[in-house]
């Protein structure tokens, strides 16, 4: 069993920052991708940013340039540095675990943090 707890929202102005992490404990098996997903309300869950256990990263088109992903890998916990948040970046931010065994995809899921844009 994989735990994720994932932390660091807030309530943010336009144009501020604000750094979510996410931390995984439990049996974690093999190398795993981590990332953040976040799901505004009446909208699908959406990937904003992906990264593998060898460092490789994909990001949302829409918060590329603003947002940055990174891993310790020793501390099994991910990050999410947001910069220019803009009010289209509300929503709830859920960090993802994701590893084979085989054939056989596992996915584990935080619990999310509310992310708030406003004046």
């Amino acid at each position: 069993q994989v735990q994720l707890v994932d932390s660091g929202g807030g309530l943010v102005q336009p144009g501020g920052s604000l750094r979510l992490s996410c931390a995984a404990s439990g049996s974690i098996s093999g190398r795993p991708s981590m990332g953040w997903y976040r799901q505004a309300p009446g909208k699908e869950r959406e990937l904003v940013a992906m990264i593998t256990s060898g460092g490789s990263t994909n990001y949302a088109d829409s918060v590329t340039g603003r947002f940055t992903i990174s891993r310790d890998n020793a501390k099994n916990t991910i990050y999410l540095q947001m910069n220019s948040l803009k009010p289209g970046d509300t929503a709830v931010y859920y960090c993802s675990l994701k590893y084979m065994i085989g054939t056989t995809l596992y996915e584990y899921w935080g619990q999310g943090t509310q992310v708030t844009v406003s004046s």
